[in-house]
């Protein structure tokens, strides 16, 4: 086959990504991955062969044009789905479509489609904000699939949608998902159909504790990480004398949280090793000296060694943290991930393998009680094995090709 995975042009989208296409490529099959121009060096970091298309629009640009944009997308996944009502999903998903879907997909539709028509895929796999990824499938009679980063909550959210919308929409109330997609299948021949929204099929690494089902096809596949060009260091070839606890709460770490946190994980035998970006260090002024900080380390290569996680609940690291067997305590001090944190942390304290503080007044106490607690407690690493074995459990990449390959000669055409 020759199969087209398109993506928005954020690591944390594209790396999950790229354990299926190697695995493809693997197996004899021709891959490419479009996404903005910008992104080609990442792609092609990652060993894969990058399509450029569209402008380059960062997230950034999206969210200085409408700052609102953030608590809107916060809207959607914090109310439970028996609470929804009509009222509230509507204007927040009219909302997400303008400054979202719109905002990311609009500037590489016709490039990919254009490319798309002349390649002629079997296959478009594209993550679940690259709705181009759809329309260009449309357009050539690809098969195309959705392949989650996170938890299904889009499909969960599109479901909510649906089955709140009235049989008759007043005016203003029109499904401009639908609008939107189907205007754009017009311009190249074809025809809308619910698929252009969820997939025909959705590819999903995530084991059944840790997953959101939205009553679709899903191929289900073992989560294998990937975090780009990552070399070991020397240090961490040497196991730890002493229980190691890793930080690591993503690019939007609050420096007075983590100062306080570090002050207290210092009155403990432990050894912390805490990555933070070389700008951000002087902010945090001394540390303590059972405190080893690192602008990057592989989470491959540190998890392992750990006893302890703290992270700040992007579905990457956690879902790392989880495939090792590690407990974990998640802090909601990042802005990444947070329309998809409330059912990641569920997922994970509900199966027992870890435990969620929110920050505020006495953070760093709270957090070293979790962490004295994590440690004593044998429970916490006996769930944090079993959310390993189910996530060992699930297929590989490489033994989910075939699947996939059957999958895509199904809905090829249609």
């Amino acid at each position: 086959m020759r199969v087209l995975f398109a993506t928005y042009p954020a690591k944390t989208h594209f790396h999950a990504m790229v354990p299926l296409a190697w695995a493809l490529r693997g197996a004899g099959h021709e891959v490419t991955v479009a996404a903005q121009p910008g992104f080609a060096s990442e792609i092609n970091q990652a060993g894969l062969t990058a399509v450029p298309v569209g402008a380059d629009r960062s997230l950034g640009r999206m969210l200085e044009a409408n700052p609102a944009l953030l608590e809107e997308l916060r809207a959607e996944g914090d109310a439970p789905a028996a609470e929804l009502t009509w009222e509230d999903v509507k204007d927040e998903y009219s909302e997400s479509v303008t400054w979202w879907y719109k905002m990311e997909n609009v500037p590489m539709v016709h490039s990919l489609v254009t490319f798309a028509q002349r390649w002629r895929p079997d296959l478009v796999v594209w993550e679940p904000t690259t709705s181009a990824g759809a329309i260009a499938a449309k357009a050539c009679g690809a098969a195309h699939a959705r392949l989650m980063y996170t938890p299904d909550s889009f499909g969960l959210t599109r479901a909510n949608y649906l089955r709140l919308r009235p049989p008759n929409p007043a005016p203003g109330e029109s499904d401009t998902l639908a609008e939107w997609l189907a205007s754009y299948a017009g311009k190249y021949g074809a025809r809308f159909s619910e698929d252009m929204v969820t997939g025909q099929f959705t590819i999903d690494h995530f084991p059944d504790s840790l997953r959101l089902d939205a009553g679709l096809t899903y191929l289900r596949t073992r989560y294998v990480p990937y975090g780009g060009a990552a070399v070991v260091p020397d240090w961490l070839t040497t196991p730890p004398r002493r229980p190691r606890i890793a930080i690591t709460l993503g690019m939007d770490a609050f420096a007075a949280e983590l100062r306080e946190i570090l002050g207290s994980l210092a009155e403990l035998d432990v050894e912390v090793v805490a990555t933070v970006p070389d700008d951000r260090r002087a902010a945090l002024g001394p540390v303590p000296g059972n405190v080893r900080l690192v602008s990057y380390v592989p989470l491959l290569a540190l998890v392992p060694t750990c006893s302890v996680v703290i992270h700040h609940a992007g579905a990457g690291t956690l879902a790392t943290t989880s495939l090792y067997g590690v407990p974990q305590l998640v802090l909601r001090l990042s802005l990444e991930g947070d329309f998809d944190e409330p059912e990641l942390v569920d997922g994970l304290t509900g199966q027992g393998a870890g435990v969620a503080v929110r920050p505020g007044a006495g953070i760093g106490t709270a957090v070293r009680d979790d962490v004295v607690r994590l440690l004593a407690d044998p429970r916490f690493r006996e769930r944090a094995a079993a959310l390993r074995a189910e996530m060992l459990a699930l297929p590989s990449p490489s033994e989910s090709v075939g699947e996939l390959e059957r999958l895509a000669a199904e809905h090829r055409g249609r």
